[in-house]
């Protein structure tokens, strides 16, 4: 009797120590896929970073040509009257169909 309770405790510790080796598969993979994990998260934080700095770039420059066409136009304060910079517009966009009336009938002949 005691031979057969010897074997089945052997048999009984083999299985522990079978499902002890699995489990700890399972966690070597789990402490793998949590590396890579955190891994791309540190990577898409730091393509955030560079996100936000190109933005803040740009929106600075914008300011800065903002502020220069301004002064270009003469806006703000004591500056050119907004009757001259509409006309200005107006103005390009008469030149603009013009120079398109004139390159249809370059390319396609008179009418």
């Amino acid at each position: 009797m005691s031979t057969s309770r010897g074997r089945v405790e052997d048999t009984y510790e083999t299985q522990n120590d079978q499902r002890l080796d699995e489990l700890h598969s399972k966690l070597r993979t789990l402490r793998g896929v949590t590396t890579d994990i955190h891994d791309d998260v540190e990577r898409q934080n730091l393509m955030l970073d560079d996100t936000g700095d190109s933005f803040s770039s740009f929106g600075a420059s914008l300011a800065q040509s903002s502020r220069q066409a301004a002064r270009a136009f003469g806006l703000g304060q004591g500056g050119v009257k907004q009757w001259r910079l509409i006309l200005y517009c107006i103005l390009f966009l008469v030149g603009f169909w013009f120079t398109w009336k004139i390159a249809r009938w370059w390319w396609s002949g008179p009418p």
